[in-house]
């Protein structure tokens, strides 16, 4: 576990109709409940906290992550293949929406299983979406670990992390294979780091 904060350089803001769009595509790669009953963009087909809960837009927001820059496109494009997934499914979309949030749940979820199949010539942009869908659920990257923990990070709650210590380190009474397997090098740090 990371013990040391990142502190973003910079995140960038993204319209509403993009917002929406990214968290319906975040929802659909781990599902939560909806936040209120008229959430459009969270479609409650899970339990507790999903990706949105987890932070996946302040994670896609980042600059660090490389896509952050181009998450209108994203989601213009996404909300394109939306358009097209509905004309040949037959489905009428309601335009008070983009239309990939106009999408019921299980569309989404083929329409995104269609996008991430290999041979789809986009393919690589929504595969890499989704990693950081699920990067900001399982693994809290964009927050410091302690405080994900103390702020109860869906994710890292579901997962059964553990508190830190006061001092924000982990500590742990039981060996991890049974035993100690090696003494502390006498140059190591208060923090654990080599001198």
């Amino acid at each position: 576990m990371r013990t040391s904060a990142r502190i973003p350089e910079r995140r960038v803001e993204i319209g509403d109709e993009a917002t929406l769009t990214l968290e319906a595509y975040a929802d659909t790669i781990v599902p939560g409940e909806k936040r209120g009953p008229d959430d459009r963009a969270i479609a409650g087909a899970g339990t507790g906290g999903g990706a949105v809960a987890a932070g996946a837009l302040d994670l896609l927001r980042w600059d660090a992550t490389g896509v952050a820059d181009g998450l209108e496109d994203l989601a213009g494009l996404v909300n394109g293949h939306a358009r097209t997934h509905a004309a040949e499914a037959g489905l009428e979309l309601d335009d008070t929406v983009p239309p990939f949030v106009a999408l019921d749940y299980e569309d989404r979820v083929r329409l995104i299983q269609t996008l991430t199949t290999p041979g789809h010539p986009e393919k690589d942009f929504w595969v890499l979406l989704s990693l950081f869908c699920n990067m900001a659920f399982d693994s809290a990257a964009h927050l410091h670990t302690a405080q994900a923990v103390r702020e109860g990070h869906p994710g890292l709650t579901a997962m059964g992390i553990t508190a830190p210590d006061a001092d924000g380190l982990w500590r742990f009474a039981d060996f991890g294979y049974g035993r100690k397997l090696a003494d502390l090098h006498p140059d190591t740090t208060a923090t654990g780091s080599p001198a």
